[in-house]
């Protein structure tokens, strides 16, 4: 049985139903990836930024015998932003090839199309039964990006610490746990719009405003995502010349999330980018204790930022694409083969 499913009001049996389903499907298909703990799992599944909206269903096996509700098997939720809906499926291992893969989509789908958006997007990592799954119901390609994981284990600390201060004269770095201070927010919002070497998905976009910073700052908080900003600051204009983030989520401190890496183009060429990234992991070596690996996600055509973060120790892990699809279009489609 599908049904609505709001996280913020669901129970705590829910909440750890649901936590079982995704540590299945991350042991089955991600295999290297920690699993997710319980900590502010609601609310990052309910916190959204403000004109944003997410809903979300569950499917849910028959109660049991002694009448206790039966486990959660599969869970779909939409994001609603700009003007598409961003698709994020779920379903347990032992619920796979039974068709509710396909009434998850659907039923999302259908959503989607009342509210009146054009198209849905979705993340699918390669090497996964997600690829297949996804082209199977007419989804195109997009965008790939590739993965790359760094184990803090196997760096050479004192090496690191080098390219952190291989920076030119008239430049200094600054490291900001839980975001940038306020008398920066502007200048770092600058920097954001000008330009960015993209470190994240379209599906995941970034913010430019500084109200908008502010409210995505609040957001991650929230959610149990713990901000750390790394920024190279132009000594002569005090301008933002460069910035690194990373966000530690709560759900998984083993394992830190890469977002926004940005040089802005007038400051390229002076080692800005490789001595941001190593001072991020030094901070991090001290700031994070259950730290083991950072995860980043980098365009493919982005050799620069590739060739830096091989250079700091990342090693290619998967490929993440972005696929997409017409919502009437993939509607017609789930309901003609039903």
């Amino acid at each position: 049985m599908v049904r609505e499913w709001d996280p913020r009001t669901a129970s705590s049996a829910e909440i750890a139903s649901l936590l079982d389903t995704l540590n299945a499907v991350l042991a089955a298909d991600l295999p290297q990836d920690p699993p997710w703990r319980e900590s502010s799992m609601r609310e990052y599944l309910a916190e959204v930024m403000p004109g944003e909206r997410r809903i979300s269903w569950v499917a849910q096996a028959e109660p049991a015998t002694d009448g206790s509700p039966g486990a959660i098997l599969g869970h779909v939720h939409v994001l609603l932003l700009g003007d598409i809906g961003v698709l994020e499926v779920l379903v347990h291992p032992s619920a796979r090839r039974t068709g509710l893969g396909r009434d998850l989509v659907l039923t999302a789908a259908r959503r989607v199309y009342q509210e009146g958006f054009q198209s849905i997007g979705v993340e699918v990592v390669g090497d996964t039964p997600a690829v297949a799954f996804y082209e199977s119901l007419g989804f195109s390609k997009e965008y790939v990006e590739t993965r790359s994981v760094l184990d803090l284990s196997g760096v050479d600390w004192a090496e690191l610490a080098e390219m952190a201060t291989g920076i030119s004269a008239g430049y200094h770095l600054q490291f900001h746990p839980g975001g940038p201070p306020d008398e920066l927010i502007e200048a770092y919002a600058r920097a954001k719009a000008e330009v960015r070497d993209v470190e994240d998905g379209e599906l995941r976009p970034s913010s430019y405003d500084p109200e908008r910073l502010r409210d995505s700052l609040d957001c991650l908080h929230r959610r149990g995502m713990k901000p750390y900003i790394v920024l190279a600051l132009h000594e002569q204009t005090g301008e933002v010349a460069g910035l690194t983030e990373v966000v530690v989520p709560v759900q998984h401190p083993t394992r830190a999330d890469q977002y926004d890496t940005i040089v802005v183009q007038d400051h390229r060429g002076y080692g800005i980018d490789r001595a941001i990234k190593a001072r991020m992991l030094m901070e991090l070596r001290s700031a994070e204790a259950e730290l083991t690996e950072v995860q980043t996600w980098n365009a493919q055509a982005n050799e620069a930022m590739l060739k830096v973060n091989a250079e700091l120790g990342y090693r290619p892990d998967r490929e993440w694409c972005e696929y997409s699809i017409d919502v009437a279009e993939l509607v017609h489609r789930l309901d003609a083969g039903r």
